[in-house]
């Protein structure tokens, strides 16, 4: 569908039907179209399929429903605000101009949440701005979450959320060209649980070929062994009375089943014993190395050159921790007890560990040490490690910290895990924009720094190059964002050294290696 002489069109018509966008703020915007069939019935726990085609043009006004999940952050979902029914799998589209002529880059965006929430239809993900910025277009996607999309079930594939996420890149390969969209310059980008999900993407073979760049922000090194995932599941499925199988739990309505999940998080921190790392982090999902899906972890396919051809920018907060310190109410109440946990199961080694993170930073209280090994296992490392990994396969990789400080709460929370986001999509009021600036006045510095993340990040899309050295583990740059933004030797040296030539391996089951 191309531009007519009375303006941008606004029905364009994709492989399953016609869809018809709205023009707003001089962009025209799609929202809630199918990549796929909803995956409910005899679709359920099953790889995601076509959508159902359908006649005459369809109105694309309204976000898709968001996957079932667990209540979360205040405005984290958009639950409260979202549509209902069963039509879960959808694409948003923002364009400047839906004209098959026009070959812009684009941007896909895949939301974070644990790999139990999220939505794209929150506000928080308004990727106005971004498309306006860098005059291209973006497009935002759900996926299957929680038991629905990571659960390790019988009878059903493994990692059915990351399949979901190849499921909509076909659908932009297939279809974008009508929105002005290029199919050969695609970006995927996320944070958090989307950046985990990026990361799987660069070392899927079902990925190769969709995207051509990829932006994974604060990735978490958790991925699970077959055996952790296969136990997490037995248990959550317990919580519901029923086998882990397909059959089981389709026999429950998908909206009361993220129930059982929600239940087994409140008890997961105290069995350590079980689950060894993952316990602490209340969430029971996880992309699996499940050898088909998902071969291997994302480190070692990078190493080994799976994603060489593809354009990396990757990077972390300064303070990735602080976020859950502060909200868990233990920002002035960690013991030494606690934190002597906390380095051993964290930190490389375990008592040995503990030993060289005491001696590495001497002056660190107990919630500094608590805060900063669980920053750097399960964000720091991981983000960095991933680049390392590409750079030493010959690809190519940009690397960032963040480090303004989140103004919200009384200026506790640092440069916390999360805090990139509504910095990228200027969405200061919304989702965890509330958060992070509640009670505080967006400055000129909030917004310029705003502004600084969507020109790298869409110069990144465009060219390839964010604005400053390609990382090398020579030099090792890294672009520091701040008020003044300054590129220098990765700044948390004492940390990179403490994991330096380690691996991140699959988590494993412990009860299984006993």
């Amino acid at each position: 569908m191309t531009t007519s002489e009375a303006g941008p069109a606004l029905v364009v018509r994709t492989a399953a039907g016609a869809v018809r966008g709205r023009r707003e703020s001089g962009l025209t915007v799609f929202r809630g179209i199918p990549f796929a069939a909803p995956p409910v019935g005899e679709a359920r726990f099953q790889a995601p399929r076509p959508p159902h085609p359908w006649d005459g043009t369809r109105e694309a006004y309204v976000f898709g429903p968001p996957p079932p999940q667990e209540a979360g952050i205040q405005g984290r979902t958009g639950v409260l605000d979202a549509p209902t029914g069963d039509d879960w799998l959808t694409v948003n589209v923002w364009t400047p101009d839906a004209d098959d002529r026009a070959h812009r880059p684009v941007m896909v965006w895949i939301y974070g949440g644990a790999y139990k929430l999220g939505h794209s239809g929150s506000p928080g993900y308004d990727a106005q701005h971004i498309a306006r910025a860098g005059d291209l277009v973006v497009v935002t996607l759900n996926y299957r979450v929680g038991v629905e999309g990571f659960a390790r079930i019988e009878g059903a594939p493994a990692n059915r959320g990351l399949l979901d996420q190849v499921a909509a890149l076909e659908w932009v390969r297939d279809n974008i060209t009508g929105f002005g969209g290029d199919p050969g310059r695609v970006t995927v980008f996320g944070e958090s649980a989307g950046a985990g999900s990026v990361a799987a993407l660069l070392a899927m073979p079902g990925a190769r070929g969709l995207f051509g760049r990829a932006i994974a922000q604060s990735v978490p090194g958790t991925y699970f062994s077959d055996e952790l995932a296969r136990d997490l599941a037995t248990a959550i499925a317990a919580e519901a009375g029923l086998r882990p199988t397909a059959a089981d739990l389709a026999t429950v309505d998908p909206r009361a089943l993220p129930e059982a999940g929600a239940a087994l998080g409140t008890t997961m921190g105290q069995r350590v014993d079980r689950w060894g790392r993952v316990a602490p982090t209340v969430t029971p999902f996880s992309p699996v190395v499940d050898g088909e899906v998902l071969p291997t972890t994302p480190w070692r396919a990078l190493a080994e050159g799976a994603a060489r051809d593809i354009d990396l920018l990757v990077g972390h907060n300064a303070q990735e921790w602080r976020l859950f310190l502060v909200l868990g109410g233990l920002a002035d109440k960690v013991t030494e007890k606690q934190a002597a946990d906390a380095l051993r199961l964290f930190a490389p080694d375990g008592e040995a560990g503990e030993r060289a993170y005491r001696r590495a930073y001497p002056d660190a209280g107990p919630a500094e040490l608590f805060e900063r090994v669980q920053s750097d296992w399960l964000f720091h490392m991981p983000s960095l490690h991933l680049a390392e990994a590409q750079v030493a396969a010959g690809g190519r990789a940009h690397v960032y910290q963040l480090t303004w400080q989140a103004p919200g709460m009384g200026g506790t929370l640092g440069a916390c895990h999360g805090l990139d986001v509504p910095l990228l999509f200027g969405t200061f009021d919304a989702d965890l924009g509330n958060l992070l600036f509640a009670g505080a006045e967006v400055t000129q510095e909030a917004r310029a720094l705003s502004e600084l993340f969507r020109t790298s990040w869409t110069s990144f899309a465009r060219t390839g190059d964010p604005g400053w050295a390609p990382y090398d583990t020579g030099r090792r740059p890294v672009r520091v964002l701040d008020v003044r933004p300054e590129t220098v030797p990765y700044p948390q040296e004492t940390s990179r050294r403490l994991w330096e030539g380690r691996d991140f391996p699959p988590l494993p089951l412990p009860a299984a290696q006993g």
